[in-house]
């Protein structure tokens, strides 16, 4: 049996209340329990982003990719422009 994490006391303020209140009453949970799933979908978004964010970076200096993203983008733009 795993042994509990110590209680965690947070100061939200008064725009921060009321976040956690309407989190709360909206999904039916008590504050804590919308308050642990707002760090913990807080946390996954952040690491998607970060991910995103480091396959951007790689398709940047990725040469191949870049050119025929360029090309791509000239296509469209001949398209656009042929209406």
């Amino acid at each position: 049996m795993s042994s509990a994490l110590p209680p965690l006391s947070v100061r939200l303020g008064d725009e921060g209340h009321r976040a956690l209140e309407d989190i709360a009453r909206r999904r039916g949970v008590t504050r804590a329990e919308a308050a642990r799933q707002a760090i913990t979908e807080t946390a996954q978004r952040e690491r998607r982003r970060a991910g995103l964010a480091a396959e951007a970076r790689a398709l940047m200096n990725d040469r191949a990719y870049v050119e025929e993203a360029r090309e791509l983008a000239a296509l469209m733009e001949q398209l656009r422009g042929s209406r």
